[in-house]
């Protein structure tokens, strides 16, 4: 979990998926609700979520978000939840079918970069078309945010 602010609710976001942005250019950005139940919105607020290896996939009209890992919340006994199942994204039809023509080209998939509360308190993930780096575009990656570093260093002596 990241110790920024999101931008929009003032509210730290409650997952983040950090190698997402390394292994994948990202192309474009979508905000989806999620549906999921009581106990994955208490594990939510305690920050007990990984997106490590999650995807989400469009099927029959519908998108669905497949490998978020929300851990169960201890409290609720019995009544709990299945810690990675498959949890419905909630997004428009015109949404889902640019989505859903993008990913029918070949190499794009549409990953989670991160799970918060927006300022009503609402479950939102942040989706993102992305294409698959190579090994060498990491490492270019990698060079050039060291570049940035080092001149944002020099720059404020």
């Amino acid at each position: 979990m990241s110790g920024r602010k999101d931008k929009q609710s003032g509210n730290p976001p409650c997952a983040v998926n950090r190698k997402a942005l390394h292994d994948f250019e990202l192309l474009d950005r979508f905000e989806a609700g999620l549906v999921l139940t009581g106990s994955e919105v208490k594990s939510l607020r305690a920050g007990q979520a990984d997106l490590t290896g999650a995807y989400a996939r469009i099927s029959d009209g519908e998108c669905w978000l497949i490998g978020a890992k929300i851990a169960q919340y201890k409290q609720a006994g019995v009544n709990g939840h299945q810690p990675d199942r498959k949890r419905k994204c909630l997004l428009h039809k015109s949404q889902i079918r640019k989505i859903d023509a993008k990913l029918q080209q070949r190499g794009c998939t549409l990953v989670p970069l991160r799970i918060y509360f927006n300022q009503k308190g609402l479950a939102k993930a942040e989706l993102a078309l992305a294409r698959g780096k190579r090994q060498y575009d990491k490492r270019r990656s990698i060079v050039d945010q060291e570049h940035r570093r080092e001149m944002d260093r020099h720059g404020r002596r």
